[in-house]
């Protein structure tokens, strides 16, 4: 198991981060490492990478402006994604928190290090989008 977490603090306020996080629908318009998200239903979403390889997620929490879990699984691993919001002022602190489960022996040592940069590539993306709509 691997778990990865991401604290940082968003210059935006916390209904512009939550709406732009919240609306899985349009993360192809913002996501860098993203071709495209398809919704299943109000719990079940999912992520298409660049390469078309899916990811499923299945949303176990959702208290609106505060806090988001859900359940994801694809063929290389299973985990829990927990991302809490705290409105700071102006600012949003995002604290999002993955824990995984390679199924393949041999991922194991790479697991933690591809969560840190997914991470990382989130918060930029996230960044970036809300620039834009300044």
């Amino acid at each position: 198991m691997a778990i990865s977490n991401i604290n940082a603090i968003i210059n935006d306020n916390i209904h512009k981060v939550w709406d732009i996080v919240f609306a899985v629908d349009k993360y192809s318009a913002w996501r860098s490492d993203l071709s495209k998200t398809e919704i299943i239903n109000e719990k079940q979403f999912i992520e298409y990478t660049k390469d078309g390889y899916a990811t499923t997620f299945s949303i176990t929490a959702v208290e609106p402006y505060n806090r988001w879990e859900f359940d994801m699984e694809n063929s290389n691993m299973a985990g829990h994604w927990t991302g809490i919001f705290t409105a700071k002022g102006n600012e949003t602190q995002i604290d999002f928190t993955e824990n995984v489960t390679p199924k393949k022996w041999f991922m194991k040592p790479f697991v933690k290090l591809y969560l840190k940069k997914q991470q990382t590539q989130f918060v930029l993306d996230l960044k970036k989008a809300l620039e834009q709509q300044s």
